[in-house]
């Protein structure tokens, strides 16, 4: 049993996985850091806050802040952006095999229907 969980760990897909939840983490730290230091003070500037996070309206006893809310929102499509162009970029740079195998594809069609052609003549 050990053997087997030894042989689960050492895979490359549990390895990737754990690099990529451990990087993933780092990053969303950044992304909280930036959104925070960088970009609630100057949203700050325009609505008379120095804080973004503190916004909120009270109606009866409730309060809500809307602030906070605003501040994940800021915080998930910064990450999701960035995301998208690293995965855009990887993309670009290992092309699938699938792509690869249909470009070929392609060339053995033209080339035998430019010999089925050839055969109308």
């Amino acid at each position: 049993m050990l053997k087997e969980f030894k042989n689960f760990i050492l895979r490359g897909n549990v390895l990737d996985l754990a690099v990529g939840v451990i990087i993933g983490a780092a990053f969303t730290a950044l992304v909280k850091s930036l959104v925070d230091n960088l970009i609630n003070p100057l949203i700050g500037m325009f609505v008379q806050s120095s804080a973004l996070a503190h916004l909120s309206v009270t109606v009866g006893k409730t309060k809500f802040t809307y602030g906070a809310f605003l501040n994940d929102v800021i915080n998930f499509v910064i990450t999701a952006f960035v995301i998208f162009v690293l995965i855009k970029f990887i993309n670009k740079l290992f092309p699938k095999k699938e792509e690869i195998v249909e470009e070929q594809k392609n060339e053995e069609l033209e080339t035998l229907q430019e010999i089925r052609d050839l055969l109308k003549k």
